[in-house]
């Protein structure tokens, strides 16, 4: 049997290229060799976002273009979304019955994204427990690996222990999640701070070459490089960590490098390089998600087509869950 992967991304706005490199490359590289099911996570939106959800919805659509756009194949990725697989719900909630409140306050983003988000209340119940409910998301498919970075591994482990508390309880019901382990880049916003929606320093997918061109210009660099005969630094460099990630041309980027040590080259050179490369990564993504939106339905037809297989599976592992739990009446 096909070893089965699942993971999701929250349609909180427009993705970004932090998004392409530390998510969807990935996703599009895996459908290949596992049986992948990926979700637009809306429920989790609302742990942050419960507030105002107008926007949540075209969110949804504008992402799975996204994905399409930068490589998952419907045909051979389950593409779904969260709320129309109700059983995601009701397994959290069984779950929820079982986990005791230490292990969710002990999870690092709980008191982290408190601490960061000050201006949203986020001491509800769902942004408490939100990682059972990711925990749900994947243990209802049976999934064998979740793509995770080094900074998330925390939380799949708390997932496994999750399972394996249910375990000690009730018998074996589920399997066991583990880690596949992503490296990628962590690219800076243009600002040199976190990428973050928030800060609006992201290039987005979406973009125009005219909108990419205009935002790699006001990218920070070495502040101390008033001239261009001015030594620069390299390492750490937003521009440099871009070209690292986006420029196939080695030599290019070498050379330029080479040069911005010595005060031989100047930020507008090394920017203009940057966003030529930059667009020619992101106009094959442009081309199919032109196509897409120019047809709708079909999105919503992938969507609605994703979400009925997965909603198959998990029927068949609830049933499983409320016989072991004796709720099978």
């Amino acid at each position: 049997m096909t070893k089965r992967v699942v993971s999701g991304m929250r349609p909180t706005g427009k993705l970004h290229l932090g998004h392409l490199v530390g998510a969807l490359r990935n996703w599009a590289e895996l459908q290949a060799q596992y049986d992948c099911f990926y979700f637009a996570a809306d429920w989790h939106a609302l742990t942050t976002d419960y507030a105002d959800t107008s926007r949540v919805q075209a969110s949804v659509i504008d992402n799975v273009i996204d994905w399409i756009a930068a490589g998952v194949d419907p045909e051979k990725a389950t593409i779904f979304v969260q709320s129309l697989v109700p059983e995601h719900a009701e397994l959290h909630l069984l779950l929820s019955m079982m986990i005791p409140i230490p292990w969710l306050e002990r999870v690092p983003t709980y008191k982290e994204q408190q601490e960061q988000l000050t201006e949203k209340d986020l001491t509800t119940y769902g942004f408490l427990g939100y990682p059972l409910l990711q925990t749900a998301d994947v243990i209802i498919y049976d999934a064998h690996f979740v793509p995770v970075g080094e900074d998330q591994v925390a939380h799949l482990e708390l997932s496994r222990e999750v399972v394996r508390r249910v375990h000690h309880m009730h018998g074996q019901i589920f399997v066991e999640p583990q880690a596949i382990l992503t490296n990628f880049p962590r690219l800076p916003g243009l600002d040199n701070r976190k990428m973050s929606k928030s800060y609006q320093n992201t290039i987005d997918l979406s973009d125009s070459a005219e909108a990419v061109e205009q935002k790699v210009r006001q990218m920070y660099t070495d502040p101390k490089r008033v001239r261009a005969d001015i030594p620069g630094t390299v390492e750490g460099n937003p521009v440099f960590v871009y070209h690292d990630a986006f420029n196939p041309d080695r030599d290019e980027v070498e050379d330029l490098k080479t040069r911005y040590r010595e005060g031989r080259v100047g930020d507008v050179e090394v920017k203009k390089k940057l966003a030529k490369a930059v667009n020619a990564t992101l106009e094959p993504l442009r081309e199919r998600r032109a196509a897409l939106e120019a047809h709708p339905e079909r999105v919503r037809e992938i969507i609605h087509e994703g979400s009925r297989k997965a909603r198959t599976i998990a029927v068949e592992t609830m049933q499983r869950v409320r016989e072991a739990l004796h709720l099978a009446y």
